[in-house]
């Protein structure tokens, strides 16, 4: 969809934006841990839709901060109860696509609002507006070249009402027909090493060459839907 839409793709904006997760959640510390943090915690979703996009990563740059050392847990029984922050909480990004594109990504659980996109790519035809891809539905606009405003896409492939879960009937359907599922290892270890590399470039200030690559999975041919059987 994305070249025959747009051209081929030359940069996108990824934001994730939330206040953070001890306003709801009763026991949140582990989201401010080691091995926490807003990009390993929502960018898999952000940034598998990205290499599905634009393809690979090869390089990232990345700034990150903390702005605040304690969070308060703001639900629940131990309401009130204050705990350390262990990790970055704001991070920010730049990653190189093999094929030239350049996302910039924003992660973040120290913002209360925002009206930035979830997910824009840009092209030489026009532009398209993704939804949140953790919620894996929702409403494709595209605005094209010349155009005086964005419109919807009808879905032509894919599968219809997605949610989560819908991984594991990719791959019984992939399992069934001898074909390749897309939520491989391949890509989740790729992910895993942008999302990595993009934290080292944030500590260290320079530039980080990402190790691994992956094949970006074939679109769904066609629309499935999954409640007709």
């Amino acid at each position: 969809m994305t070249a025959g839409t747009i051209g081929v793709p030359h940069a996108a904006t990824a934001f994730m934006t939330t206040p953070g997760h001890e306003l709801w959640h009763p026991d949140p510390e582990f989201y401010y841990r080691t091995g926490g943090g807003p990009l390993l915690d929502m960018g898999p979703y952000y940034l598998t839709a990205l290499v599905q996009l634009l393809g690979p990563v090869d390089r990232v740059v990345g700034l990150a901060s903390r702005p605040a050392g304690t969070r308060t847990i703001g639900n629940g029984p131990r309401a009130g109860t204050a705990f350390d922050v262990e990790v970055d909480t704001h991070v920010t990004g730049v990653l190189q696509h093999v094929g030239g594109a350049l996302t910039t990504l924003v992660m973040s659980f120290d913002a209360w609002a925002t009206r930035m996109p979830r997910i824009e790519v840009h092209g030489p035809g026009g532009s398209l507006s993704l939804p949140d891809p953790n919620y894996f539905d929702g409403t494709v606009e595209v605005f094209p070249a010349g155009a005086d405003a964005w419109r919807a896409v009808p879905p032509s492939s894919g599968y219809v009402t997605a949610g989560r879960g819908i991984g594991i009937a990719d791959l019984a359907r992939g399992l069934a027909d001898g074909t390749p599922h897309r939520a491989s290892a391949e890509v989740a270890l790729h992910v895993l090493d942008v999302m990595e590399s993009l934290l080292e470039a944030a500590r260290t200030g320079e530039a980080e060459t990402v190790a691994s690559t992956c094949t970006v999975p074939a679109a769904v041919p066609g629309l499935v839907d999954l409640r007709a059987g």
